[in-house]
């Protein structure tokens, strides 16, 4: 089970994640905060796997908050979740140590598979931001998630977006965005090198 906490000063946006969650077995909202103050003391609360924040919040930002946060505990996962797609503020967000950056005009099912990704220790990014280079999927190309490697290995059986989702029980939508996911975190440079790589590792997947 994954604990959650949100930071964000606008409650009506809290609901509707809120809302979204309920219908999640896999995701336990444990706690919320208006305020980057008050969101370091719930975490020290909580211990939550994971933290969803805004950049911007009253009496402590979210690039703070994030280094406060893994302060209390490093194995937490930190994701902005922002209207800021400029490019300093990706690279001091992800520079304080988040695993993601998804922008607020992004739907809340790419949020959901943001959470995942880092609480199965990937990282994930909005396609609507520039990666600075220091943190590009080039250099990070970290492990992908076990959700990504289940993927991956379907992609490799010629498997459609379609096929995967009905087997993996997400839906369509998710599969696609875990793909174009994928494409940043390897570095490739479409579905094609996708396909590929996923061929060329399907004897090397580890469980």
């Amino acid at each position: 089970m994954i604990r959650l906490v949100i930071a964000e000063d606008h409650n009506a946006l809290i609901d509707g994640v809120k809302l979204l969650l309920e219908k999640e077995e896999d995701i336990q909202f444990v706690g919320y905060a208006n305020d980057g103050e008050k969101l370091c003391d719930l975490v020290k609360l909580k211990r939550p796997d994971v933290v969803v924040t805004d950049i911007r919040m009253p009496l402590m930002d979210g690039i703070t908050a994030t280094r406060s946060i893994l302060k209390i505990d490093p194995n937490i996962k930190v994701i902005a979740f922002t209207m800021f797609d400029q490019d300093e503020a990706v690279q001091q967000m992800l520079g304080a140590g988040a695993k993601g950056y998804i922008l607020k005009n992004s739907s809340l099912h790419e949020l959901l598979a943001a959470i995942r990704a880092v609480y199965h220790g990937g990282n994930y990014y909005d396609s609507g931001i520039q990666l600075p280079t220091d943190t590009s999927p080039a250099t990070h190309k970290g492990p992908l998630s076990k959700r990504q490697i289940e993927i991956l290995k379907l992609v490799a059986l010629g498997k459609t977006n379609q096929e995967i989702a009905d087997q993996l029980f997400i839906g369509k939508t998710t599969v696609e965005t875990h793909r174009k996911n994928m494409i940043r975190i390897l570095n490739l440079k479409g579905a094609g090198e996708l396909l590929r790589y996923a061929l060329e590792s399907k004897y090397d997947f580890r469980n």
